[in-house]
């Protein structure tokens, strides 16, 4: 099995050839499958505690929205050259129309389905300090569905997977739990993974996708789907290989926060250290960023051990930027160097 972009490419073997490869324009086609989602970030001053009940009262000074959630995949797949198609659920709401606007900005098509009544998954962040402080984060609040969608949404869902997987090299699942991916969507990707690679990152349903090409856990879902404890390097490894039986999957890459990560597939495991400084300025959609150059290096022609190095380099630097972030190619070029 391989796609269109891997068949037609020359094999890859150190990431200045892949940075190049991606460089000339060559980056496959990606359609990403997941939970679109608006993050919307509020910032404030911090003026006094207030006399109502014993919390901070916080002056808005501006607000941002940028792609979350799957949409962040996608757009850090375009940051990399990748032609993408984001496929999901917008409701016909403020933040669906702003995920829309921001995905035509960033050059992302967004093939997004709706229905009277569903709301856009958006997360707001409340960050506030003093007058000469950094804004820290002080309350999330979530808003979205709290269920399942709708059986014809779930049809129609189905359907523009199937419709769009064959004119790409790639799928990029990003399941955060909303409620977009369930098993007849599951079902319809992991088919498609006898013609192209699928590459899962799912937070609450990794077990469910038997098939996939490759599974991209945290430490925390890798525990999840097998139901085994997780400490140590070695116990991790374990880990990997029993979810790699289980997923018949070619390929688990799990990622460890300061201990880097660990890659398993055929030819037995790999531990690659962490890029960059240990402690994290922010890690949020810091998973999207690895999942997604993972996937671009991938199809474009890079061995997993490779596409696993330029996903390391690129998590490295996403995580020191605050929010939801995407390494340019420009940025990885430099601190490969």
């Amino acid at each position: 099995m391989s796609s269109p972009a891997r068949r037609r490419t020359q094999p890859l073997t150190t990431l200045p050839a892949l940075l190049d490869r991606l460089e000339r324009g060559v980056a496959p086609k990606i359609l990403v499958v997941g939970d679109l989602v608006a993050d919307r970030y509020v910032f404030g001053r911090t003026e006094r505690v207030s006399r109502e009940a014993p919390v901070l009262v916080v002056r808005r000074e501006r607000e941002e929205v940028r792609l979350g959630g799957a949409a962040n995949a996608a757009w850090n797949a375009a940051v990399l050259g990748a032609k993408v198609t984001a496929v999901g659920v917008l409701g016909d709401d403020a933040m669906g129309a702003e995920l829309a606007r921001l995905c035509a900005q960033e050059g992302i098509a967004l093939s997004a389905l709706t229905a009277p009544g569903v709301r856009t998954e958006s997360k707001t962040r409340i960050l506030a300090g003093g007058v000469n402080t950094s804004r820290q984060q002080m309350l999330r609040l979530d808003e979205g569905e709290d269920g399942p969608l709708p059986p014809r949404l779930r049809s129609r869902l189905v359907e523009r997977i199937e419709r769009l997987a064959g004119a790409h090299d790639a799928i990029l699942v990003s399941d955060y739990g909303a409620g977009v991916l369930g098993p007849e969507a599951i079902a319809a990707v992991c088919a498609c993974a006898r013609r192209i690679p699928v590459v899962v990152d799912s937070r609450h349903q990794l077990h469910a996708f038997r098939g996939a090409t490759v599974a991209k856990p945290n430490e925390p879902e890798l525990a999840s789907a097998t139901g085994q404890s997780i400490g140590t390097a070695a116990e991790v490894e374990r880990a990997a290989q029993a979810l790699r039986r289980a997923l018949a999957c070619q390929v688990v890459l799990v990622t460890r926060g300061r201990e880097g990560m660990l890659l398993l597939d055929k030819d037995g495991a790999e531990r690659i250290a962490p890029h960059g400084p240990r402690e994290a300025v922010d890690v949020t959609g810091a998973g999207d960023s690895v999942g997604a150059v993972f996937a671009v290096a991938f199809a474009a022609g890079a061995a997993a051990s490779l596409a696993a190095k330029l996903a390391n380099v690129a998590g490295g630097l996403v995580v020191q930027k605050p929010g939801t972030a995407a390494a340019t190619l420009r940025e990885i070029r430099r601190a490969v160097r």
